[in-house]
Parts: C-alpha cells; sequence; structure tokens
C-alpha cells in the first residue's frame, strides 16, 4: 500500500533545540514499513533539510499525493506557535497542515486513516475517534476506550547489538543520569530523582528552565541527539520519570529503550500503572528513600555477573517495544481498517 506518514520532527538527529523524542525509533519505523512492502510518502515539512541540513533518501510531499492510508503522528494546539497565523514569527505549521490533510483524506475522501497519540494530547471526546474510517493508537498498556495499542519504539538493531557483558564492563564516572525535558515531570523529579541527587554523582540533560527548588542538582542544559547515548554510556541508573497522563496508564516513553541499551539501569516508581511490564522488580522503588538503596545496591554490584544478568533482563522487558513488534501490529491495524473501510464502501453501494 502507499501509506502518507505526517509527523513534525526529524527522521535523522535533527537539530539541539527541539524535544523531539520520535527521532530515536521513527526512521526505523519508516524503513520496517518499506520492508513490508509498502511505499511511503512523507507528507509534512523535510525539516531533516531544511532545519538539520541533512539529504536522506526519502520521499516528502507537500500536496495531497494519492495515497491508500493516511497515518498521523498527533499534533495538538501549542498556543502562540502552530495557533496563530502563518506569516507570524515563530508559527510552526505542523497543526495546520496536519488539518488540511485531514480534511482532504480523512473526510472528504473516507480515506483509512491511523492517528498515532505519542504525547497523549488527544481528548477523550475528540469527534475523529467516533469515525469509521479512523483508528487512533495509545502507547498506555491500560488503554484509552476504543483505541489500539501502538507503544512507543525502540530499534531492533540497539537491543540486538546491547551485550551485558559489555556493558557492565564499561566505566560509569556518574551514578545517576536523567536525560529529557522538564514538561510536567517537577513532582515526580522532586520525588524520585532530587533527593538522590544530593548525594551521588549525577547529571540532567535536558530543557529545564524552572529549576530554583533544586539547587543540589547538576543541570547541564540541552544535549544533542547524537550525544543522549553517551550520557547514558556514563551513567549506572537513571529514573523513569513521567507526567501523570502518562504514569496513570502506563505509557512509557523511548527513554526506556534509550537507557538500557547503553547499560543504564532505570529506577521504576511503583506509582506508574502496570509497572510489572515495565521493569523487573529489583528496579521498583516506592519512594526516594528506595531511589537512594537501589543505587547503593547498583553500586555494590556494578561489574559482576548479578550486575550483567540484570541488564539483560531489562532488555528483555524492552522486547514488546521492538520496532519490528510494533510495526507488526501497526500493519495489521491497518490491513484491518482497510479492509473494513472496503466492506463499507461496498455495503453502501
Amino acid at each position: 500500500m502507499k501509506i502518507g506518514f505526517s509527523f513534525w520532527g526529524f527522521l535523522g538527529p535533527g537539530i539541539l533545540d527541539t524535544p523531539d523524542g520520535g527521532r530515536f525509533w521513527r526512521r526505523s519505523i519508516v524503513d520496517e514499513l518499506t520492508a513490508l512492502g509498502h511505499q511511503l510518502v512523507l507528507l509534512q515539512t523535510n525539516r531533516d533539510l531544511t532545519e538539520a541540513g541533512q539529504a536522506l533518501p526519502y520521499q516528502w510531499d507537500p500536496g495531497f499525493p494519492d495515497i491508500d492510508v493516511l497515518v498521523c503522528e498527533w499534533r495538538w494546539p501549542l498556543p502562540g506557535r502552530n495557533t496563530t497565523p502563518c506569516e507570524a514569527a515563530g508559527h510552526t505549521c505542523d497543526l495546520h497542515r496536519q488539518q488540511d490533510l485531514l480534511d482532504h483524506y480523512a473526510h472528504a475522501q473516507t480515506l483509512p486513516t491511523v492517528l498515532w497519540d505519542t504525547d497523549r494530547q488527544m481528548t477523550p471526546d475528540d469527534p475523529l475517534r467516533r469515525m469509521p474510517n479512523v483508528v487512533v493508537c495509545d502507547t498506555a498498556r491500560r488503554l484509552a476506550a476504543g483505541a489500539a495499542v501502538l507503544f512507543n519504539m525502540v530499534p531492533d538493531k540497539l537491543i540486538d547489538a546491547a551485550d551485558p557483558e559489555q556493558l557492565v564492563a564499561r566505566r560509569r564516572p556518574l551514578d545517576l543520569a536523567y536525560v529529557g525535558n522538564q514538561y510536567d515531570r517537577d513532582e515526580a523529579f522532586g520525588e524520585f530523582f532530587a533527593p538522590a541527587a544530593a548525594r551521588f554523582p549525577h547529571r540532567v540533560a535536558g530543557k529545564w528552565p524552572r529549576t530554583e527548588a533544586w539547587p543540589q542538582v547538576n543541570f547541564t542544559g540541552r544535549c544533542s541527539f547524537g550525544d543522549v547515548a553517551g550520557v547514558y554510556r556514563t551513567a549506572l541508573s537513571t529514573v523513569l520519570l513521567l507526567p501523570d497522563r502518562y504514569a496513570t496508564v502506563g505509557a512509557i516513553t523511548q527513554r526506556a529503550g534509550e537507557a538500557v541499551t547503553e547499560g543504564c539501569l532505570p529506577l521504576t516508581p511503583v506509582t506508574i500503572a502496570c509497572v510489572d511490564q515495565v521493569m523487573p522488580p529489583a528496579l521498583h522503588v516506592a519512594d526516594r528513600h528506595e531511589v537512594i538503596e537501589r543505587i547503593q545496591w547498583l553500586r555494590s554490584i556494578a561489574g559482576t555477573t548479578e550486575h550483567a544478568e540484570l541488564i539483560g533482563t531489562c532488555l528483555r522487558y524492552l522486547t514488546p517495544m521492538r520496532v519490528s513488534h510494533q510495526v507488526a501490529s501497526l500493519d495489521r491495524i491497518i490491513t484491518d481498517l482497510v479492509g473494513s473501510c472496503r466492506l463499507a464502501g461496498e455495503g453502501s453501494r
């Protein structure tokens, strides 16, 4: 099938000043769908070229090409950015473009449409959820009513290349690290990360504009996408810090895969729904005290067989998030949706 894919971000490393976590897995999705025999055309701006200066071997189309299926990484209103007039300073046209695509394909043509709500920003009462030609995919382990599951993904090649014995042999000068932006994470950060940061060598890389409450924390600012793996490579552990809209439904971000594939063990708050599906019990933490205790324990086993076995266990927990597994699910969702739309069309004749 010819799949039109709409996303606002990059396939390659992109630029420094962006929160685009999808760079971790997005290119692998395009390649996997292509390997399954689909033709991909990318329907948003080619930011890899216009902003990052990187020419990639994919097809972009700013118009409305003939396609069989529309797939969108869901965009939502960001006041002052994508809700302003197109000619306004600082405007990004991702939301306008998405609406144009939905108007043309989902509404006017009733084309099979898959909306992947990676940031869980789509409102429960959005009329698109009730359209028979639309499937909304959720990254949560506790799904929204009527949604299909499509987790945030980890490239297979990173999991397959991760050797626990080699990972435990690396020198890790930091006991604790976090890579990611502040967005809605203050409560989790204050409970599960900041107290431990006062006790252990650590680093926080990302955009954290409000840090006055944590003078003991070493905030180092945004790092390039290419440097993310290097941060985790130097650290013994991290903490999975999730906004409530993720934690309450067990929606795990790409940070778990980024850390584990570099041998950085993710301490996992038990406040995350379905925590037993996320990481092994040995890494579950109920409060700040348990974070400190687990880090002390990890320091005591660093470099040992027990350490390597724990990394190996964490890699196995990533299996459901493999690109190959999730793209196979996406392929089934697309196939079933196309079939149901075809039957509905035949029934209306």
